[in-house]
């Protein structure tokens, strides 16, 4: 990677709003086969809507009650028919995709990651 290439300033990342959320209820994307619908309660308000490409690597039921880490203020965006209020942060491993998550659970929201 050169210099310029890829790199993304200090302030553009301190826009982004990394907060802890709690799966509330999770099913699979009724148009895509590699989707899954999230609702998120990230502490305040309605929950929202995350679309996550994890359908093949998770279960609906064995995300319910997990803590994760979001994009909080990401644009809202359409995904095959559904909205998507957020991105849900993963890592890949190998073949595998895992869901970040903080080493203590908290209050939903409750979290700001720095």
């Amino acid at each position: 990677m050169t210099e310029s290439e890829g790199l993304v300033s200090i302030n553009d990342f301190k826009k982004a709003q990394l907060r802890t959320a709690k799966i509330l209820e999770a099913k699979p994307h009724p148009n895509a086969d590699k989707l899954m619908l999230l609702s998120v309660d990230v502490g305040r308000e309605a929950p929202k809507q995350i679309v996550a490409g994890i359908r093949k690597f998770y279960e609906p039921a064995d995300l319910i009650g997990r803590t994760i880490v979001i994009v909080d203020n990401l644009e809202p965006a359409l995904l095959r028919g559904e909205e998507s209020q957020g991105m849900l942060l993963a890592a890949t491993v190998g073949d595998r995709v895992v869901l970040l998550k903080p080493d203590a659970e908290d209050v939903p929201g409750g979290c700001e990651v720095r």
